[in-house]
Parts: structure tokens; C-alpha cells; sequence
């Protein structure tokens, strides 16, 4: 379970350099940090939220096929609600746990026993679809196409 002594352990290892994954962390307002192993008895001692929180975050390990830093610098990470406070899910190696497919989180996630979760990615850019679709000289209204009329 976690324990006082536990929490906010934010440096990790990367290749003997450690990095600090503390400074998003705050900005969300991520106050400690569970295990893996945590959640299921944090959820049957009623301890565990209903939500969790899917986050981006630049990728600390490498691994699962996608070890190229330079190609896939951003990972996702998940902070579930302990006692109504923002824990960060680390793994028991105490590194923050990451994933490079958001379709194999949600499986994760499922099987934790979360049926619902708030995605955030605050770390790339929003609006290219907008932007793209945008006419010379009209900042700012989209330019979609008029819908087909019935026969």
C-alpha cells in the first residue's frame, strides 16, 4: 500500500542520467505516486477513484519495439485518485510506468477496473486540422465543405 514514505519519488534512472519527471507532474497537480500492484486492493479497500488520468509525457524508457528516442519521444502516462489525491501509476522497479500505444493503455486500464478515464496531452500541438482547413484571408473559420443536398 502506499505510505507517506512513499510518495512523491519522482527522479528515475534513464541510462545512468536521472531525469526529474516531477515539473508536469505539479502542473497537474499529481501529489504522490501508487504501484501497479497497488490497485486492486486500493480498489477493494475503497481507497481507489473511479477515474483515472491518461497524460503525455516525454518518454524516460525505452522498450516494446520502440527504443528510437528520436522517433517516438512521447510516451502516455496514467495518475489514478487515492484518498481524492493525484497519484502517478510507477512500476516496481519505481519508474513512472509508460505507454507508446494509447489502444494497449485503455486495455490496461480496462483490466485495472477503470471504465472511464480523462485523456490530456498538453505536450503536443493542438489545432493542425483546423489550421489546414482554414481559407487565405479568413483566420480563424474553417472552410469544411457544404453537405450534399437530398435528391
Amino acid at each position: 500500500m502506499i505510505e507517506d514514505s512513499d510518495t512523491m519519488m519522482h527522479n528515475v534512472d534513464n541510462e545512468s542520467d536521472i531525469v526529474n519527471t516531477m515539473s508536469q507532474d505539479v502542473v497537474l497537480g499529481i501529489t504522490g505516486s501508487v504501484t501497479q500492484a497497488d490497485l486492486a486492493p486500493l480498489r477493494i479497500a475503497g481507497r481507489l477513484g473511479e477515474y483515472a488520468l491518461v497524460y503525455r509525457v516525454e518518454r524516460v524508457h525505452q522498450g516494446g519495439g520502440y527504443g528510437d528516442q528520436d522517433k517516438h519521444p512521447m510516451a502516455w502516462a496514467i495518475a489514478v485518485y487515492v484518498d481524492s489525491q493525484l497519484c502517478r501509476v510507477f512500476n516496481a522497479r519505481n519508474a513512472g510506468r509508460e505507454w507508446n500505444s494509447i489502444d494497449r493503455l485503455g486495455s490496461w486500464l480496462r483490466d485495472q477496473g477503470f471504465w472511464c478515464w480523462w485523456t490530456r496531452n498538453d505536450l503536443e500541438p493542438v489545432g493542425t486540422a483546423l489550421e489546414e482547413a482554414e481559407e487565405p484571408g479568413e483566420p480563424g473559420i474553417a472552410n469544411f465543405p457544404e453537405p450534399p443536398l437530398p435528391l
